[in-house]
């Protein structure tokens, strides 16, 4: 029993991807990733000029650079056997970090993050790869942001009750675990993210809606609906601020999506950004949990009990 409640935990995100769309403006298409590669791409990057992303789980290690007319113009091979990739963030430069951190069924013991050069052409990588550890267990995860500002990675766990950013230590040991450090609650269900150029604005979204937080406050400065996509995942920030998003599936669009003008008045300039290392905060990230308002994960909750009572009725036999 145990295990299939399990089972039915990790699959309401799923079915929530399914039941639940976007419902703002349709955005502006930007291209269609066309190569016939890229099937679940389930993260997204825009750096200089390329738009990068990744298989989900059951490809090879790959990082894909696409250009503005949807054709792929490289390929970076960093890993033959990861176990879910899932995310990415700007790495610094022509660096990307790949994020291997999902876990379905919260059964992982270290979550894995490695940063690797992309761009232009065919590559195999050897990076270092760092393990990471939660301090409070396994959990899933699908959204790796880096702060241009102080270059320090962080992780938000998706969850139907409402996630958990952690920070990744500012200086990764090569040997052993990596232990993360919980520093606030973000939006139930988080698919992907980005930090503004600034700094000092985060953004993350679920499959349906967009939170902008205020940095390194993560009280909201608020949220939008995204344009409906067939299982939208990825979202990224410019270094110019513009935002797009990304869905899974094959031929899948890459579309411009328009920050609301209230929260585009209080994100400021792109400030001059870390190189590719990790460095020490700029600003104290407090440790306590912000004082938010519930709803959100109120909502969250309730949809994935719905989705929950939803799954157990289908898998109950027919009344004889």
């Amino acid at each position: 029993m145990p295990q299939t409640f399990a089972a039915l935990l990790a699959a309401v995100p799923f079915a929530l991807g399914v039941v639940t769309s976007g419902s703002g403006s349709s955005g502006t298409q930007v291209l269609h990733l066309a190569d016939p590669a890229i099937v679940e791409a389930s993260d997204l990057v825009v750096q200089g000029g390329l738009f990068l992303t990744t298989n989900d789980s059951g490809d090879t290690g790959r990082v894909f650079a696409v250009d503005s007319t949807g054709r792929t113009v490289g390929v970076t091979h960093w890993s033959s056997h990861p176990i879910d990739t899932e995310a990415l963030a700007p790495g610094g430069g022509d660096t990307v970090w790949v994020g291997d951190i999902g876990d379905n069924l919260a059964r992982r013991p270290f979550v894995d993050v490695a940063r690797v050069a992309v761009g232009p052409g065919r590559r195999t990588e050897h990076p270092t790869t760092y393990r990471l550890r939660y301090p409070d267990g396994p959990a899933d995860a699908e959204t790796l942001v880096r702060n241009p500002r102080t270059g320090r990675l962080y992780i938000a766990t998706k969850s139907v009750f409402g996630g958990v950013l952690y920070a990744v230590p500012t200086r990764l040991g090569r040997s052993g675990v990596n232990r993360l450090r919980p520093v606030g609650r973000v939006l139930p269900v988080a698919t992907d993210g980005a930090f503004f150029p600034d700094g000092r604005h985060l953004l993350v979204r679920s499959y349906a809606t967009a939170v902008v937080y205020d940095w390194p406050s993560l009280q909201p400065a608020g949220s939008f609906a995204l344009p409906r996509e067939r299982q939208g995942e990825g979202i990224a920030v410019a270094d110019d601020g513009r935002v797009y998003v990304s869905s899974e599936g094959a031929d899948s669009l890459v579309l411009r999506v328009r920050v609301p003008p209230r929260i585009e008045a209080e994100v400021g300039p792109p400030v001059e950004s870390a190189g590719p290392g990790l460095r020490p905060e700029v600003a104290p990230v407090s440790s306590e949990e912000p004082s938010r308002s519930p709803w959100p994960w109120v909502t969250g909750g309730l949809l994935g009990l719905v989705a929950i009572v939803v799954l157990v009725r289908s898998l109950r036999p027919p009344a004889r």
